[in-house]
């Protein structure tokens, strides 16, 4: 999209047929939609799969959009109906609680620092730390997770995320305290990097993870950045000077911007014009 053209705009073009204005659309959200997908079901194959599936869903409904609200809130809309329902990911099949969660975490703990240099330890520091925390939000069931991810992590208006889950913006509202009360005492308890006066495991995790085949310093899923994974201490340290109660969210805006896998959108055009021909 160029500086002036908006989003909605080639949405309209595309409604009318422009197949190109189409498949802009479709790179112009594809990372949002893939970043909501990965929160909720934690591994990127997952996320990948379902994310396809959801533009496909936004690309075949395109026509029932009446702008109503932003093309984002329908997009979002269609992505959680879709989240809501889908098959369970690989981590969810584990059926971990907040207790089940906890107790892993003092599993293997070693002080045994993280191999290689310093970048590499870095990277793989902070592949424990994200996985960790995405982790964290599979203890919550889909309605809860999806309510703290638009609300605390994506920060969206009250009434958008209201609109976005088809509910009363005062049933978000309840939900999403739910969702913060629980992700805030787990952490406050649980959280090294929330809560100072408890020993960070993220660092004494690694030798272990890596030792069960957990984490592949190969092939990382969440961690790509050396120079972001190094700067993670001085965010921390601006994390911690929050009140404790925004320090899970602040720790989740701290996550990269998760980006859709580099061959996604030629796959996703072949779609497009498989379905248009």
């Amino acid at each position: 999209m160029t500086g002036s053209e908006s989003l909605e705009s080639l949405v309209q073009r595309a409604r009318d047929g422009d197949q190109e204005s189409l498949e802009r659309v479709v790179s112009a959200i594809q990372d949002r939609i893939y970043g909501l997908a990965l929160r909720m079901l934690w591994h990127p194959e997952d996320a990948r799969d379902v994310t396809q599936e959801i533009l496909v869903r936004i690309v075949t409904r395109l026509g029932t959009f009446r702008g109503e609200s932003a093309f984002m809130t329908w997009a979002h809309r269609v992505a959680a109906n879709y989240l809501l329902t889908a098959r369970k990911s690989r981590l969810e099949q584990q059926r971990y609680t907040f207790e089940r969660f906890g107790e892993e975490l003092d599993e293997g703990l070693s002080d045994e620092g993280p191999p290689g240099s310093a970048a590499e330890a870095a990277l793989l520091l902070e592949e424990v730390k994200i996985g960790c925390t995405l982790g964290m939000l599979t203890c919550l069931d889909r309605p809860h997770r999806l309510a703290y991810i638009l609300g605390e992590i994506l920060e969206m208006d009250g009434d958008e995320a209201a609109s976005v889950l088809e509910i009363r913006p005062a049933a978000f509202r309840k939900r999403l305290s739910r969702a913060r009360a629980a992700v805030f005492e787990f952490t406050r308890a649980r959280c090294g990097l929330v809560s100072p006066a408890r020993p960070c495991r993220c660092r004494r995790r690694v030798a272990h993870v890596l030792r069960l085949g957990r984490v592949d310093p190969k092939h990382l899923l969440f961690a790509t950045e050396s120079e972001r994974a190094q700067r993670f201490p001085a965010v921390l340290a601006e994390i911690r000077q929050l009140e404790q109660v925004r320090r899970a969210a602040a720790l989740y805006r701290s996550h990269p911007e998760f980006v859709a896998p580099a061959d996604f959108a030629a796959k996703i055009r072949k779609l497009i014009r498989a379905d248009a021909g």
